[in-house]
């Protein structure tokens, strides 16, 4: 699961329930370079949360991506759902060297994992003494199935891409923030403490994170998939020509207040709800401003609700605001995907290391 280093640009894959996304980032001094992206749609069915039923219908979507986008590196990452991984902070004598710890994991895997070693593909890196101990290492330890890695890869590889690292969502996600975090003016004398709510075609997931780590998750099953699929009952339109009604308007007079409305006000309620159970978890850091990600985050309308119900100033995610683009790319069309992005980036974002 570890990055192979490249000299050359590096291209973050992210495949959802309904598009393919993928975006090549190299560094530009201390900043980062868009050298190419695109997006482009799945068919329904193809990706349910977030696992590959379609493997043909994905590989077509991303070779369709790759050749539009015309990336000049071919080595990909790619991630696999949160829900699909463990991560665990070991402690372990801090004398351990690499070899030795990948032997101590591999001898007490049953400790960590809860399937058998044989079908386990896992990494780790060392986190530094530990706060307590000083004999000591503090060990990030990432495992998932096997399967997951390979259905990726697989994807990748069918896609003419060279897959070259497999991370974890929420970790691309926590990479992505760190240009975020630049949007937002910061406050004196408070930690930084951000909810993050990327909303999907299918789910809506809720993230607070502290000082750039996430500390809690809660995801959703709602998102833009409910909008588009009420266009289309109500309207009688194909689901293609619903998602495209959403997003270049021209619906009937009615559309405003039978279905934006009640479908912004539910969004809201569950993201209410989210940082409600937030605080009822035990939490005390409070959250004090707000970043819309998602495809569905650019609803008309959204921000100003969800900043009203909760005193909270609320943004539209862009990681690419302080980079820098490659001229043949149109930037108005790439800052309106950018908040669909955050995962891709972040995948992007590992170019170098």
């Amino acid at each position: 699961m570890r990055l192979r280093a490249s000299g050359k640009g590096l291209v973050g894959v992210d495949i959802t329930s309904a598009t393919v996304k993928v975006i090549e980032l190299k560094r530009a001094g201390s900043h980062y370079q868009v050298e190419s992206y695109a997006v482009r749609p799945l068919r329904e069915g193809a990706v349910i949360e977030r696992r590959i039923r379609d493997m043909s219908a994905v590989v077509d979507a991303l070779k369709r991506a790759v050749d539009h986008a015309r990336p000049g590196s071919r080595n990909a990452a790619v991630a696999v759902p949160a829900s699909a991984a463990i991560t665990k902070t070991l402690t372990l004598p801090a004398s351990l060297d690499d070899d030795e710890i990948e032997a101590r994991i591999q001898i007490e895997s049953d400790k960590h994992i809860p399937f058998p070693f044989s079908e386990v593909a896992f990494d780790f890196q060392r986190l530094g003494l530990n706060s307590r101990y000083g004999d000591q290492q503090d060990v990030l330890l990432v495992a998932c199935r096997q399967q997951d890695v390979n259905q990726l890869t697989e994807a990748v590889t069918q896609a003419g891409l060279t897959p070259a690292a497999v991370d974890v969502e929420t970790f691309a996600m926590e990479r992505a923030f760190q240009e975020l975090r630049h949007q937002l003016p910061s406050i004196e004398g408070e930690q930084d403490c951000v909810a993050l709510v990327d909303i999907g075609a299918t789910m809506n997931a809720f993230h607070v994170l502290r000082e750039g780590r996430v500390t809690y998750s809660r995801d959703t099953v709602f998102g833009g998939r409910q909008l588009t699929d009420e266009i289309r009952n109500r309207y009688g339109l194909s689901l293609e020509e619903a998602g495209l009604a959403k997003k270049r308007g021209g619906l009937p007079d009615d559309y405003q207040r039978s279905v934006l409305d009640p479908f912004l006000d539910t969004l809201v309620q569950q993201v209410g709800r989210s940082l409600q159970l937030y605080y009822t978890a035990g939490r005390k850091q409070e959250v004090r401003r707000m970043i819309l990600a998602g495809g569905t985050s650019v609803l008309p309308g959204l921000a100003e609700r969800l900043a009203e119900e909760s005193g909270m100033e609320v943004v539209i995610a862009n990681p690419f605001r302080r980079m820098k683009v490659n001229p043949r790319i149109d930037v108005p069309t790439l800052a309106g995907d950018a908040p669909a992005m955050l995962t891709a980036c972040g995948l992007a974002m590992r170019v170098g290391k």
